[in-house]
């Protein structure tokens, strides 16, 4: 019977159970800080309310104007005389408003939705101030007020929506008791008749105009926000995704450790026998089982760098060929295939920094690749621009459309097995969160090319090349 060696460990942990504990602190946090991150910086309401505030500005212009235009053809048109001095000066105020108001967008960090009520109320106290000064409730332009109560129930809350129908109809109140009468030359009682029916289809009109143009470009803006809102949404259940992975992985690399170590330890022990030194082919069987037992632990630090670290532990300064190089051997020794092709026009090298998440994630697309086409796998390296380029092409299937569609997103798997597609998932994922992107394409005729574009200065030593 075969005895084992004293020279085993009493914690009996690998290197990569190392990484279970701490390891698990340390992904989750990331993969937490990194889910937080994202909700943290995500668009939020007060760039919509800014893209609202500046078509409110707009819609102050169209009222200056407007006013302008109508002052203009009442008093000198018609001949009804009106107080220009006091008119123009609501116009000049609205004039001042909106140029400090202009400026002030421009340089507001965030715009509420009590500001968006604020604007909409001066607009309210702008039109009853003109209002009162031609003719109070008489006067059919009275109409405009619904345009106001309108855009407030479009742009504000409930809340805020309810204090501008209060204050609309509390001025029209009070253009029904106090204003100042227009002055109409003597005319029939049919014509007087026809100037306000007149006047109701302007406001009309205008009314409606404005309520096209711009609750059109409003609801436009809360259309573009939920479609961001969405987004986010759609990146924080694929953060969660990465959390629940980090713990699975964790959790088989806490499991796994003890196992791993003890199978080392045994070999170990057997390889200094001398009588299973002796046999040759025991031997040699010995020596398999020990890279298998390597290539095991690899495995499962893999999975817990891939889970969650994209600067993990195991980095090393070198260059882009020597660390592609070293890649590709690696990745053909362990797999013991020689179908892989490498293709190197880099061109110049540069200094950057081996990352193992990163080879990780190449070697998750080659296996991919390769499972799918075992005779020729392509490795080509590029650089375009600040860029490094990975494709990788194979001579498989292809991608379904619908993969192709949904790149990047959980559980999409060609292979019809029950939680797989997660490979592409995490490398979209890890690529994401070092400032690159995947993409990937069918070719004409047969297979498919996934594309890896990394920035250059988020790889090299201390972030320059």
């Amino acid at each position: 019977m075969l005895e084992r060696s004293s020279s085993r460990p009493d914690d009996g942990k690998t290197p990569s159970q190392t990484l279970a504990p701490d390891g698990l602190a340390v992904t989750l946090q990331s993969l937490a800080g990194a889910r937080s991150e994202l909700i943290g910086t995500a668009p939020t309401d007060h760039e919509t309310n800014r893209k609202n505030m500046a078509l409110l500005i707009q819609l102050r212009w169209t009222a200056v104007v407007g006013q302008m235009v109508t002052i203009g053809v009442v008093h000198f048109g018609l001949g009804i005389p009106l107080p220009l001095e006091r008119m123009g000066a609501v116009i000049g105020a609205l004039v001042l408003l909106n140029g400090s108001r202009l400026v002030w967008v421009r340089h507001r960090a965030a715009i509420t939705n009590n500001e968006l009520l604020v604007a909409l109320m001066l607009d309210v106290a702008a039109l009853t101030a003109q209002l009162y000064l031609s003719g109070g409730a008489t006067n059919p332009f009275t109409s405009l007020f619904l345009l106001q109560v309108t855009l407030g129930a479009v742009l504000l809350d409930a809340r805020s929506t309810w204090s501008l129908v209060a204050l609309t109809c509390a001025s029209f109140v009070w253009l029904t008791l106090a204003y100042r009468p227009l002055d109409l030359p003597p005319n029939p009682l049919s014509e007087t008749y026809t100037l306000t029916v007149t006047g109701m289809l302007l406001g009309f009109v205008l009314n409606a105009v404005l309520l096209v143009v711009f609750v059109t470009r409003i609801n436009r803006n809360l259309r573009e926000r939920d479609a961001n809102l969405a987004a986010l949404r759609q990146h924080a259940a694929e953060q969660d995704h990465i959390v629940r992975m980090g713990l699975l992985a964790s959790g088989a690399a806490h499991e796994l450790g003890t196992p791993l170590a003890s199978l080392s330890v045994i070999l170990s022990d057997w390889r200094r026998m001398p009588d299973l030194a002796a046999d040759q082919e025991l031997a040699e069987d010995l020596a398999e089982m020990e890279t298998s037992l390597q290539r095991c632990k690899s495995i499962v630090t893999g999975i817990l760098v891939s889970a969650g670290e994209a600067r993990g532990e195991g980095s090393s300064p070198t260059t882009v060929t020597a660390f592609v190089t070293a890649l590709v051997e690696e990745w053909r020794d362990a797999r013991s295939a020689r179908t892989l092709y490498f293709v190197n026009t880099f061109g110049e090298d540069v200094s950057i920094v081996s990352d193992v998440a990163l080879k990780q994630v190449i070697f998750n697309v080659l296996d991919n690749a390769y499972e799918v086409s075992r005779d020729w796998v392509e490795l080509v390296t590029e650089r375009e621009g600040d860029n490094l380029v990975l494709s990788i092409s194979d001579r498989g299937p292809g991608f379904a459309p619908e993969m192709l569609a949904q790149l990047g997103k959980p559980y999409q798997s060609s292979k019809g097995r029950t939680g797989g597609g997660l490979g592409l998932f995490l490398v979209v994922n890890v690529v994401r969160k070092l400032g690159g992107s995947v993409t990937a394409k069918n070719h004409r005729k047969r297979g498919a090319t996934v594309r890896l574009t990394l920035p250059l200065a988020t790889l090299a030593i201390g972030g320059k090349f």
